[in-house]
């Protein structure tokens, strides 16, 4: 063996010619491997960095950029989700009968079902199948619950919050001020919010920017939470009055007209969309729905002593006075006239108009089913909606609404409303229809679980909400560095 092996070094010593090639091709070989080597790490790599939601610290500095060709589509976008202790949330949600109030018709537990859309309308066989399977009986207090699902499913969250363009803070405190409702003692309706804002300011995230990079999401109107007496016999809690609330942007069903830092969104509807083609579906719907009333309401009496009450009086009267061309839905809790969502929906699908007269409040849930709908809204408050709703409604108000000043029902007469519609010529009344329907997918809350394929564009409620609280935290960046 020995021998063999020395007879085979010799040969090759004996043949210089033959170690040359032998070498060569060795090194051609190695070298070959390594540059496959190198170029399949290379390609790893880049596909690590294009397809992770949750990037390295390299990527702070260029988290406010907005996002180009072949970019991280998440850079100026990511959300960091504090981690509540769940007694300012999920706990909420486990007491749930705590929540309902004597007068509710359904336990509000229902309504936490499919991720709070409440119970799905129909069965697809019984019920028009428009309105199955993405259809539900939503309450109009779910917001929170709604927006608090999606976030957790939204594309672009973070875990490292020095990357964040924004800080959500899921405090379901619309739910909370619900369970207190009935409290006397208004020190114990205002102890969750001092409590979780005790809890915030010990977070290193409120440290940066004393919390003017965090929002929080209201499911019911901003006068819930400015109660700016110790009177225990006045309405609501002082959450949006706390030395700490001035910093946070809070986003609500409905802002009040004086503050800096509220932000009106959508209420939800009753239709959550698995996807595009779906809202493009209902859409085609109805443009091509017939509309056999010019006119319609639906709604109850409020107190006629409150400005808006005297409003809803006159709107009532002049609709019933108008029967061949208004119709009227009670939704007075005896008369039951509004406890079918289908019921509401079909009306307003039947009509060209929608009268929005405020309520409880100058918003109303109303104005968003109208829309989704196809039916025009006309408004005789110009709070009601385009001065809330900025980042989902034009700012032409002109373009996809009517208003009436209310001066015009006072003195123009019992059918005043009727006059002024039959007076807008045909062509304007089908461009406020195509506006208005324009409008549906930026009013609408899709599932959490949305399909969005690639190069998608459309946004919902909720994608239109994050954009504009991004910008708002973005300037308020821009003036804390200052």
């Amino acid at each position: 063996m020995i021998k063999n092996n020395n007879n085979s070094s010799s040969s090759i010593k004996n043949h210089p010619c033959k170690k040359k090639p032998t070498t060569l091709l060795l090194l051609l070989s190695l070298l070959t491997t390594s540059l496959l080597l190198l170029l399949r790490l290379s390609q790893n790599k880049i596909i690590l960095i294009t397809t992770t939601t949750t990037t390295s610290d390299s990527d702070h500095h260029h988290r406010h950029k907005s996002p180009g060709l072949g970019s991280n589509p998440c850079l100026g976008r990511y959300i960091y989700i504090h981690n509540l202790p769940s007694r300012f949330n999920t706990d909420i949600l486990q007491d749930c009968e705590s929540i309902s109030r004597p007068k509710d018709k359904i336990s509000m537990c229902k309504y936490l079902d499919n991720y709070g859309f409440g119970p799905m309308i129909g069965d697809g066989v019984s019920v028009d199948s428009r309105y199955s399977p993405s259809w539900y009986a939503t309450n109009q207090f779910m917001l929170e619950v709604i927006f608090h699902e999606k976030m957790k499913r939204y594309e672009c969250l973070t875990r490292n919050s020095s990357l964040a363009s924004a800080i959500y803070v899921s405090y379901y405190a619309g739910l909370d001020f619900r369970r207190n409702l009935r409290r006397r003692n208004v020190a114990e309706r205002d102890a969750a919010g001092k409590e979780m804002f005790r809890w915030l300011k010990k977070q290193p995230q409120w440290k940066g920017m004393s919390g003017k990079d965090h929002f929080l999401v209201t499911g019911r109107i901003s006068r819930d939470f400015r109660r700016s007496s110790v009177n225990n016999s006045l309405w609501g809690t002082n959450l949006m009055l706390l030395p700490e609330s001035q910093n946070l942007s809070f986003l609500t069903i409905e802002r009040s007209p004086t503050s800096h830092n509220e932000f009106a969104i959508p209420y939800p509807t009753y239709f959550h969309p698995l996807s595009t083609v779906e809202i493009r579906q209902w859409q085609d719907n109805i443009k091509l729905t017939n509309r056999t009333v010019l006119f319609s309401f639906a709604g109850a009496q409020r107190p006629s002593r409150s400005q808006n009450g005297l409003v809803r009086t006159q709107v009532i009267q002049q609709c019933k006075s108008s029967c061949k061309s208004c119709m009227f839905l009670d939704c007075d809790v005896k008369a039951n006239g509004c406890d079918d969502p289908m019921s509401l929906m079909k009306l307003f699908e039947s009509s060209v108009f929608c009268l929005q007269p405020p309520g409880d409040s100058l918003t109303r849930r109303s104005v968003f089913d109208s829309i989704l709908a196809g039916c025009i809204p006309v408004f005789f408050n110009q709070g009601s909606a385009h001065k809330q709703y900025v980042w989902h409604l034009p700012n032409n108000d002109g373009e996809y609404s009517v208003y009436i000043p209310v001066k015009e029902l006072r003195t123009g007469g019992k059918s005043r409303i009727e006059e002024i519609l039959r007076g807008i010529p045909n062509e304007k009344v089908i461009g406020l229809r195509e506006n208005v329907i324009r409008l549906v997918p930026k009013i609408v809350y899709t599932k959490p679980n949305r399909y969005k394929p690639d190069g998608e564009t459309l946004e919902d409620a909720f994608d239109v909400s994050v954009e504009g609280v991004i910008k708002r935290i973005e300037e308020q960046r821009r003036k804390f560095q200052e």
